[in-house]
């Protein structure tokens, strides 16, 4: 049956000379099984970018670029007599299922900078740790993100969105948003800024540590109230105090959660 096609498509330890500094090279275009419906885009690596791009497109094509670093050489010293030759041999593989992409990387010695090209109406989870930041453009769908060591910025998209990094900041541009959909935007060192449309309802739990909060919505914030939480056991009530800001906009909806550590929280309307 069409929708159980699996199309796997590797290219194992194969030989190139790059320089850093090349720009990307195409890999392969993944066909999708049911061309023209939605789909979803599944990437998870250990170093490098990536970058995912909508387009009038029924396929999804991948390019990639690729650094020298090599993580578990501690000095690079040179052989007597000898020329260095950079290896660049790549073992990336793409499988397709019923429309959901997932790219495979195991490119354990090098950062893999990818640049994704996914018709309009796509979801992604993207996932990054060292070396690299994630970017989305034009993208309608539901996509949840995560970094460890980078930012992540998504431009013009439609949609849900959960995003997570440790260091870096997060910037989110929604062009429309799901009624219903909750949402989850966290760093531990870096801003958050997220752009709705001027219309969006929620309800907003805000925390920063070392920041401030800035809004440009007409926010009705709740008075902080102690979450009491009672041992049943011992028949004892411990309380506790958290300070989040809570409150809503436009009569309140889904719930958005923002928390940063040590970052500001940017809340804009458009």
């Amino acid at each position: 049956m069409k929708n159980l096609r699996i199309i796997l498509i590797a290219l194992l330890w194969v030989p190139l000379i790059l320089s850093a500094q090349e720009d990307s090279v195409e890999l392969f275009t993944v066909p999708l099984s049911n061309p023209g419906s939605s789909g979803k885009l599944i990437v998870e690596q250990l170093a490098g970018s990536i970058d995912v791009i909508a387009y009038e497109g029924t396929e999804v094509i991948v390019k990639a670029s690729f650094g020298n670093d090599k993580g578990h050489y501690k000095d690079k010293k040179e052989k007597d007599g000898l020329k260095r030759i950079e290896n660049s041999s790549m073992k990336i593989s793409a499988e397709e299922k019923n429309n959901t992409v997932q790219i495979i990387n195991e490119q354990w010695n090098k950062p893999t900078n990818l640049e994704i090209k996914v018709p309009v109406n796509f979801s992604l989870k993207l996932g990054t740790v060292n070396k690299g930041n994630i970017t989305v453009n034009g993208v309608k769908g539901e996509f949840e993100i995560s970094n460890v060591n980078g930012e992540i910025t998504v431009e013009d998209v439609s949609g849900s969105v959960s995003a997570d990094t440790v260091n870096g900041d997060i910037k989110v541009n929604f062009i429309s948003v799901n009624s219903g959909a909750s949402m989850a935007f966290s760093s531990m060192n870096g801003d958050l800024e997220v752009t709705f449309p001027s219309a969006t309802k929620a309800d907003l739990k805000l925390k920063s540590e070392m920041g401030d909060i800035f809004t440009d919505f007409d926010m009705a914030v709740d008075k902080q109230k102690p979450v009491v939480d009672k041992n049943n056991s011992g028949g004892k009530y411990k309380v506790k105090i958290e300070q989040w800001v809570n409150g809503s906009i436009n009569g309140g909806g889904p719930e958005m959660l923002f928390k940063t550590f040590n970052g500001d929280i940017i809340i804009r309307s458009k």
